[in-house]
């Protein structure tokens, strides 16, 4: 890698390996070698007697591109200013049996679109078991928490209490709908086939001398050697782009989901609640020893924010498409197509770092639950105290009162709520004395939270991953960076 000339962090510092590999001009040009490849085979196949036995033998040896084919590429490209063909002269010159049928029938989109459509679904491949990785890492931290009380929050001011576990289910809850949606999007995908320059497949049907069930079958063929359901039935000169609108708009989506969680483990971090992993010799802050900034959730935050942002790409390119296609959509498609996969893939993996290690402090918990929730047991004490036998509005106004001197000493004096001390103290509430503890229990004030957990957990979680259960635990939870 040069350190003289720019290199986008999206694969030099983030991404994994499998990743930035599939969308290298190696795999790239390769793929095309491999389109190329079947199509002469399928041709073959039905008839066409250009083709040797020795130039698919060729064709076949020579298919992973080599760095000095691309090289040779690349020069031949400046030459002739274009790509495609630059590709297929190289490939002919390596396989010289096969020069002259290299691409037969075919426009350049042939190629290019085919190998955008393979490196969607593979993208997604990569993608789909590293969500359903942070989807069981995040399941069983729910389990293990269920009954943990918390105290909520709306509006972030301080609300009725709810578990640590039930609070992520929420974050499971959207990715399991990003879960769906991606693997929507996967078994969605077709090829664009065997289509020629504008859709129409007329060079296909010249090169069959006008048999059309031949060029019908060679689409079919084309396809299944490639590892594909269907093709599209119609195209123009390209698939249509709001394939790619279908793919990215999940990505987005799963960035929306990736940002919510993000950003409330950084806000449990400065409540001091909950924190994400943290190395032994990792530094906070250059200047202040002490801080533990949240930076794997700052990293997601930041690239979720961009993975959004590649939607308007995806929408904007299929809205401006004229007829049968323009050329306006290939220079953004090089750019948004990879980078939203590349943005994806780390997103996910620094998710799983994160569930994988999140830090619980119980004391901190159990502090600000007893800051708040004496407010909040007011209604159990009135409750209590009728019946008790007393009158519900003369304890209501007595509650009241003592309250907003606790809310004074806490507001005004930064001291500690001692509104039940304050009730211990006062006479009117005697019959209730010796209830007090047990209408201050936590666990009285979270309602069905832990019920709510483990059906979610054992039913809908269960249910919705059962498919994908070969890819659970197979992904390291280890950030390089």
């Amino acid at each position: 890698m040069s350190n003289d000339a720019y290199q986008t962090p999206l694969a030099s510092r983030y991404a994994s390996k499998e990743m930035a590999a599939l969308f290298s001009l190696k795999t790239r040009y390769s793929t095309w070698r491999k389109l190329w490849y079947n199509l002469a085979v399928a041709e073959k196949e039905l008839g066409l007697k250009a083709i040797t036995d020795e130039a698919i033998e060729q064709l076949k040896a020579h298919i992973e591109i080599t760095d000095e084919e691309i090289e040779a590429a690349t020069k031949q490209e400046a030459i002739v200013r274009h790509d495609v063909m630059s590709h297929v002269h190289v490939y002919g010159e390596t396989c010289p049996a096969a020069a002259g049928i290299i691409h037969l029938g075919a426009t350049s989109c042939f190629v290019t679109d085919n190998a955008d459509l393979i490196f969607l679904r593979d993208g997604l491949d990569i993608l789909i078991p590293k969500l359903v990785n942070v989807i069981d890492r995040l399941s069983k931290f729910a389990m293990e928490y269920k009954d943990m009380p918390v105290l909520g929050w709306t509006h972030f001011q301080p609300a009725q209490l709810t578990t640590v576990g039930k609070r992520a289910t929420l974050w499971i809850q959207e990715l399991l709908w990003d879960l769906r949606n991606l693997s929507r999007a996967r078994n969605d995908l077709g090829l664009r086939g065997v289509k020629g320059t504008t859709g129409t497949q007329a060079s296909f049907l010249a090169l069959f001398n006008g048999d059309h069930d031949a060029v019908e079958e060679l689409d079919a063929r084309v396809v299944e050697l490639l590892g594909f359901d269907y093709a599209y039935p119609c195209t123009g000169q390209t698939y249509s782009r709001k394939i790619d609108v279908d793919v990215l708009g999940p990505l987005a989506s799963l960035g929306c989901s990736a940002h919510k969680l993000a950003t409330d483990i950084r806000l449990l971090a400065n409540l001091k609640e909950m924190e994400e992993p943290f190395e032994k010799s990792q530094i906070g802050s250059s200047a202040m020893a002490y801080k533990r900034n949240p930076m794997r959730s700052e990293r997601v935050c930041s690239l979720a924010r961009h993975l959004q942002s590649c939607f308007q790409d995806a929408t904007q390119t299929a809205s401006v498409q004229w007829f049968e296609r323009t050329l306006d959509d290939s220079a953004i498609r090089r750019v948004s197509i990879p980078g939203a996969f590349l943005t994806a893939d780390i997103v996910l993996s620094t998710l799983l770092n994160i569930v994988s290690g999140l830090v619980v402090y119980p004391k901190v918990i159990e502090r600000r639950i007893s800051a708040e929730l004496p407010f909040m047991a007011t209604e159990n004490v009135i409750m209590a105290m009728v019946k008790a036998g007393g009158d519900r509005q003369e304890c209501h106004e007595q509650i009241r009162v003592l309250s907003h001197q606790a809310a004074r000493v806490v507001k005004e004096e930064g001291g500690d709520n001692d509104l039940i001390e304050r009730i211990r103290r006062t006479e009117y509430f005697a019959p209730v004395h010796g209830q007090l503890d047990a209408l201050l229990d936590p666990s009285t004030f979270v309602g069905r939270a832990p019920q709510q957990t483990e059906k979610f957990v054992k039913v809908t979680v269960a249910k919705a991953l059962e498919p994908f259960a070969k890819y659970v635990n197979t992904e390291s939870t280890q950030l390089s960076v």
